[in-house]
């Protein structure tokens, strides 16, 4: 089959050598079957393969951009790109290919694939279990994971998702190509640690034609690539389907870039603090279970715990460690994020639990899971709160400014980014993170927004006297400036429920995004089981 794949490469170069210039090639010819506009390159390049295929008897149907699917009743079909990186042909820039898979089933079945850069000859090839090669020389992606040497690949044109620019600004070094099928191959032979591709909008996200032989090349280098949810992507034969991805040299590289880092930034031993909620009945018992675990682990307990168990102990604020082990419900965790910077495993032994990541019945298993690095840290962004001009605090949850007098209503104003929103008389306004969502917020009757949304907050009144009032969606790049405007009618700020401020009347509240995140551990997190599970009736 690679000598069939080969030839009808060879054809496919023959063809477009003839086309006479570059402009030529842009020319648009029709709409192909995928909705896309077909450029004379790619109808020449695919009508080579056809005519190939026809007069050779080759036993393939052919699933094509342009032309969709041509049944010619075989059992296996060839995914075909005629040309990927039609754009680049026309420019005169020296970096398309023909992208040639042959499989019995969805892209996750290819056995065979071939690619060849149609003006430098160079070539991809792999066959299922026998490794992937360029030129005849066997390839592998980077086989060293370093957070701080990350180079990618990643699509920034018009249709990306925003979130891509926030990744370009994380990792050492991005590029751009245009070409889906050799930036895939670029992280197969180790150039570059990861391709991303993440638009905002379905229509213009990737088909299984252009990655379906990329996809065997990088995996055959002992590559992977994703979902954006963290499954490894499948695509069917079937040009109606399209997805966005995340192909890499290592897991570790789709942590850092979806998560923000992963368990295993930092090399060399680690140190562990423990806190806890000591009003909690047989925290001491807990404590000890952790402390079992983590054997021979360098540790330090948080002061009020080590009086519990008749030892010395350090206040967290003063741990110089690396993960804080929190033993409580998400009370106890919000108190956490106030008095470290370290990442934090949450144990639930409190109530709800919706921040923790383990369990009461399962802390041996996740404790073993935390020492192995079988684990992601989610970065939760924080609100930081200042009152005339003075920093207060930051919020991982929300922070609220409400009456100081139980069931006295009191006149606010509200701008964003300096310009006015609203004047109305509430109880107060809350601003939540993403985090918050589900907390105190969704309790005013705010939405529940995906912890995956890391760009937005919400501004909820709190009954406000104006029916018209309701939450607010706002981007994390505004600032949001909350005037109680009574003078002589004191208010109060409250920062994750921790906090408790007394505002005087007239006072400014500001509400700007933190230089600082909070650093969440997570096993096997699914929110929307999460919710199901925890918050029950919260979604119909």
């Amino acid at each position: 089959m690679m000598n069939t794949l080969v030839a009808i490469a060879d054809a496919v170069q023959n063809a477009v050598r003839l086309i006479p210039s570059a402009s030529e090639m842009g020319e648009i010819l029709c709409m192909g079957a995928d909705g896309t506009p077909t450029s004379e390159i790619d109808k020449v390049a695919e009508n080579a393969v056809l005519m190939y295929i026809e007069s050779n008897h080759v036993p393939l149907n052919v699933l094509s951009e342009e032309i969709g699917f041509v049944d010619n009743g075989a059992k296996e079909t060839l995914i075909l790109d005629p040309i990927d990186g039609s754009r680049n042909a026309e420019l005169g820039v020296p970096y398309y290919t023909v992208s040639l898979a042959v499989t019995d089933g969805t892209m996750n079945d290819v056995h065979t694939a071939y690619l060849r850069n149609i003006v430098t000859g160079d070539e991809y090839r792999a066959e299922k279990g026998k490794g992937a090669y360029l030129n005849g020389e066997r390839i592998h992606v980077k086989n060293n994971y370093d957070p701080k040497e990350i180079v990618m690949m990643i699509y920034i044109g018009a249709h990306a998702d925003p979130s891509s620019y926030e990744v370009v600004k994380r990792v050492k070094a991005t590029r751009s190509y245009g070409c889906s099928s050799l930036e895939m191959c670029l992280v197969a032979q180790g150039s570059a640690d990861g391709f991303l591709v993440n638009v905002k909008n379905y229509t213009h996200s990737i088909r299984v034609v252009d990655i379906a032989a990329s996809a065997l090349v990088l995996r055959e280098a002992g590559g992977e690539i994703y979902d954006l949810d963290g499954n490894i992507l499948d695509l069917p034969a079937d040009l109606t389907v399209r997805s966005n991805f995340l192909a890499v040299s290592d897991v570790r590289v789709f942590d850092y870039i979806m998560r923000g880092e992963t368990s295993h930034d930092t090399d060399g031993p680690h140190t562990y603090g423990i806190y806890a909620n000591c009003n909690i009945e047989g925290v001491q018992n807990i404590a000890r279970r952790v402390i079992a675990c983590l054997k021979d682990e360098k540790y330090m307990i948080d002061t009020e715990l080590a009086a519990l168990l008749g030892t010395e102990g350090v206040p967290l604020k003063e741990m110089d460690v690396d993960t804080v082990i929190v033993l409580g419900g998400d009370g106890t965790l919000l108190r956490a994020t106030h008095n470290t910077d370290a990442k934090i495993l949450g144990i639930n032994i409190g109530s709800v639990g919706f921040l923790t990541a383990v369990e009461r019945d399962r802390i041996e298993e996740g404790m073993d899971r935390l020492l192995k690095g079988n684990y992601t840290v989610d970065r939760r962004g924080k609100i930081r709160v200042s009152c005339n001009g003075k920093i207060l605090g930051d919020a991982i949850n929300e922070a609220m400014i409400h009456t100081a007098s139980v069931a006295k209503i009191r006149s606010f104003k509200v701008y964003i980014d300096d310009s006015i929103f609203t004047e109305v008389k509430a109880d107060g306004f809350l601003m939540s993170t993403v985090t918050g969502s589900t907390s105190y917020s969704m309790s005013l009757g705010a939405p529940i927004m995906d912890p995956r949304v890391d760009n937005a907050w919400i501004l909820v009144p709190m009954a406000a006297f104006r029916y018209s009032s309701r939450p607010i969606i706002l981007p994390t790049t505004a600032k949001v400036t909350i005037e109680p405007t009574m003078p002589n009618k004191d208010c109060l700020l409250i920062i994750d429920g921790q906090n408790e401020i007394r505002i005087p009347g007239g006072s400014r509240i500001e509400m700007t995004l933190s230089p600082k995140y909070g650093r969440l551990i997570s096993m096997d997190f699914d929110f929307y089981q999460r919710v199901r599970n925890k918050l029950p009736g919260a979604v119909g």
